[in-house]
This record gives structure tokens, sequence and C-alpha cells, in this order.
């Protein structure tokens, strides 16, 4: 359903039928058809393999599939036996791929070092979260070829696809589960599926609404994990929408998933100033203070010299919070300097919309990069540590790397919107 969103939220249909082939499947294609799901009309993506095989969904009891991706891949440890589910297809013998197999197709894949980096990082999450399901090694786990090749289409679609749209973040409601009965591999089961559970530990969910059936899919759920989605913006401007379609098409709700595409705008918001001047806490020690009051929930810290009582040289040391976490910053201070107390103020901050992006440095490391979305454009800032360790392995200054590495940032995201978020 994402890859057709993303289709219907502007993205160019030849950049996705493309894709097969930029895998190494250059005999799969990609169907792209409009549909109408309760009224609304949406995009609907198929995989079709050569063997007219398509991508089809996983049997739900208790009513109709929807969910935060294409319905699922299927998946079974290699040492199990697998009983072929009704709706997908097992063609040819030894027709599985394992992480190994995953891995190596992704890593020759003509798409960006960042977007290797994220699939393989989903398929890791996916693999891992099976095998605690099946007790077994995650590198024993095993897809049918039809599944392998969906999974790989829709992850890799996916994290290419929001590359493309320039995201700065993705966003999500509390997640939807779904209700009654799955048929997998190895049987009946309840919804949400195990893998699925697992996959979304420390994800928050929400109400089921009118959905009875499988609500989200593995591939759903490890592209949530993959897309790190968190809550959505408290303020932001809607650009465009995108409808993508599921298989079914039930009467009482759309089988069919929304993308808000939206700019984030600059925030105001309150925060606590809280300061102190020393005149008794030597200098080595201010390092410490300044970690201490970050992971207190520092926002920003300031040190600055001072000339304080009788002409003696200081410091005064201030930091910025927001209001829930002036206690434990107060608390830093105290334990972690000299000072008897501390000036504690309101104060309104106004923030640009900012994200990082990763770029791929001369000797093919991913290098963390800071956008700033400004008024007059985008500004990058490579992350220090990551070009340190780039321009040592080449035996190149650190700052002409910089620059480079930098360069090559601004014209990734040039001509993309500033301060773009996704809303799912």
């Amino acid at each position: 359903m994402l890859l057709g969103a993303l289709l219907d939220a502007g993205l160019p249909v030849d950049w996705l039928q493309s894709l097969p082939a930029r895998l190494g499947f250059a005999d799969v294609e990609i169907a792209v058809h409009r549909v109408l799901r309760c009224g609304v009309s949406a995009t609907k993506v198929e995989v079709r393999l050569p063997s007219g095989a398509t991508e089809g969904p996983s049997p739900a009891y208790g009513g109709e599939v929807a969910g935060h991706a294409h319905d699922h891949a299927h998946h079974h440890p290699h040492d199990a036996h697998p009983h072929e589910p009704q709706g997908h297809h097992h063609h040819g013998p030894g027709g599985h791929r394992h992480l190994a197999d995953l891995l190596a197709i992704v890593e020759r894949a003509e798409v960006t070092a960042t977007v290797k980096a994220r699939a393989a990082h989903a398929f890791r999450l996916l693999c891992e979260a099976e095998g605690r399901v099946h007790g077994v090694a995650p590198e024993s786990v095993a897809l049918h070829e039809v599944g392998a090749v969906d999974a790989l289409v829709d992850i890799v679609g996916v994290l290419e696809g929001f590359e493309r749209l320039g995201v700065a973040r993705v966003a999500t409601r509390p997640v939807t589960l779904g209700t009654g009965w799955v048929r997998a591999a190895h049987g009946v089961m309840a919804v949400p599926a195990p893998v699925v559970t697992q996959l979304l530990a420390g994800v928050e969910i929400g109400p089921n609404g009118p959905v009875t059936g499988e609500a989200t899919t593995p591939t759903g759920a490890v592209l949530l994990r993959a897309l790190e989605a968190g809550p959505p913006p408290a303020r932001w401007r809607m650009l465009a929408t995108g409808w993508g379609a599921g298989t079914r098409d039930p009467h009482d709700y759309p089988n069919a998933l929304r993308l808000l595409v939206a700019e984030e705008a600059a925030e105001a918001g309150q925060v606590i100033t809280v300061a102190a001047d020393l005149d008794d806490l030597s200098p080595e020690y201010m390092d410490p203070l300044r970690e201490a009051l970050v992971a207190a929930g520092g926002l920003d810290v300031q040190v600055w010299a001072t000339q304080m009582k009788k002409g003696r040289p200081g410091f005064r040391v201030e930091v910025i919070c927001d209001t829930g976490a002036v206690s434990a910053v107060t608390e830093a201070f105290f334990l972690h300097s000299t000072t008897a107390g501390v000036r504690r103020s309101v104060a309104e901050r106004v923030t640009l919309p900012r994200r990082q992006i990763e770029v791929e440095a001369p000797d093919g490391s991913a290098v963390r990069v800071k956008v700033l979305d400004t008024p007059a454009g985008p500004r990058v800032k490579a992350e220090f540590e990551d070009v340190r360790r780039a321009a040592s392995a080449l035996g190149r200054p650190a700052l002409e790397m910089a620059r480079e590495i930098e360069a090559r940032a601004q014209a990734q995201v040039a001509g993309t919107a500033p301060g773009r978020s996704r809303s799912l």
C-alpha cells in the first residue's frame, strides 16, 4: 500500500517500474492501477513474476485485510517444514532466500548508500524477529522466492521513495493491529501475527476501529521500524495526499493507506533558562559538568568567561531546557559543580526545521549530515566524527573531506522542499 500511496502522492510510475531491474530481477514487472476503495480513488501496485504469480493477500479469518504495507511476504525458519498457505506460490526447488541472500541483493542494487543501509537494517530486523518467534538464528530464517521478491520491492521501494520525496522524518498515528485470525506457514494464528508483535515492541498501539482481520503485516511493521516513525509534529502544512490500495475491497471501510505529505513549519515554544556563575570550579571539571547538563535534558549549554567579586575570574554556565527537564538540570548543577544556587527564567525559542541525512563518503562509508532548512535554502553540516573516520581511512585532511562531503550533501538536498515531514 505504501508504494501505491507514494505514487499517488506524486512520485513517477517509471521510477517504480525500473526498480525490479535495479534489484537484479529483470523479468519481474510492476503493474499500477487506479481503483476505488469505499468510493475513494487510490493507486494499487502489483508485483508480477514471470511465473504469473502476483503478490496476494494473506488470508485473514474474521474479516478483510487492511494494512500499513502490502500483505505478507511469507517467512519461515529454514529448518522447519513449510506448509504452503493459500495466496502464496512456491515455484521451483530450493525457492527460498536467506538473510545473506537478501543482504547481497540489497548491496548489489542500483540505489543510494543510504537506501542500502536502511534496507539491510530492515531485513536484519525482520529476520531477527522471525528468529525469536521460531527459536532459530536470524541467518536460518528463509523467505519463499515469491515472498522474497515482494519484500525486496516493498522495502527497498518504500525507502527509496521516501528518499526521493526528500523526507525529513516519518510520523504515524498509533498503529492498528486488527482482530481475528491469519493463516501462516504453520497453521492459523491469532492477529497480530507473532512476528508483528516482535517488530512493534515499544511502538504505540491504537484502537482497531472498524477493521477486522489483519491490519498490520510484518512488512508494514518492519517499515515502521526502519523509517523510525514517530508521532506527528504539533504544527505542519499540508502539501499533498496519496492513497495506496490493498487487494481486498470490504464495503464498510476503505482497504487503503493514506499518506500525508506535509511541511513542518518553524515552531515557537517556551523553554527554561537555568544559569549559574562559578568562580571556584577548576576548568578541567567544566567538560564533565557540560556532559551532565546535556544528559539531564539540556538542549543547549553555553560557557563563557566572566569576572566576579573581588576581581576573581570565573565562568557563567547557562542551559536551555524544556520545562519537564528543569528539575533534572538543576540537580545536575548541584551535583557536578560548586554552585550554591541557580537562576531560572522563562524564555521563548523559535526553531527552524532540521533533519539528518546520510551521504556516501569517498571511502564508501555513510556520513551523517545535519540539514537546517533556512528561508534561503538548506544549510548542511557534516558530523565531525564521521568525517574524521572517513578522512583517516583515506589519509586525507579532515577539513578537505568535510568540504567534499558537504558539497555532496548540498547537491543531494537541492531541490527538495524545506523541512518536509511525512505523516502516515
